[in-house]
């Protein structure tokens, strides 16, 4: 993968980590604004209500993305030093996660009343298999 792309990449999982940042702000009240923000832009059913049970939700998931953008960040950094016939199926795996989030968060966010959110799922998505399709690290 070139330079440009690795470089996409980083980008693209620090855009996953300031999303799960702004998600666990919503867990204090004093930190909350920019996830009301986020709420208001997906215009869901019913008002937006930060009891305790969704602080601690969005406390969870905030972490979760995170956590999970780092580790992105490292399975990507780690398969970008193997060689092609090595990184193949490591590729494989990380496309099929992304691609099993975004398949189980769209369906739930629709199912939900979000359908807004299926709109930067599929961004997301797009993000990520540019690269992955456009470097060539899937050919033979």
């Amino acid at each position: 993968m070139s330079n440009f792309w690795r470089n996409w990449m980083t980008v693209w999982c620090i855009g996953i980590g300031l999303f799960g940042v702004t998600l666990a702000a919503g867990a204090l009240e004093a930190t909350s604004e920019p996830t009301r923000i986020v709420f208001q832009l997906l215009n869901g059913p019913g008002e937006l209500n930060l009891d305790s049970h969704m602080r601690f939700s969005l406390a969870v998931l905030g972490a979760v993305s995170i956590g999970w953008s780092i580790t992105l960040f490292a399975a990507i950094q780690a398969v970008n030093q193997l060689d092609k016939a090595a990184s193949k199926p490591i590729w494989i795996l990380v496309i099929v996660s992304v691609l099993t989030w975004a398949a189980i968060d769209t369906a739930l966010s629709i199912a939900t009343g979000f359908w807004r959110n299926a709109i930067p799922n599929l961004a997301y998505v797009l993000t990520f298999l540019l690269p992955v399709l456009q470097s060539g690290v899937l050919k033979d």
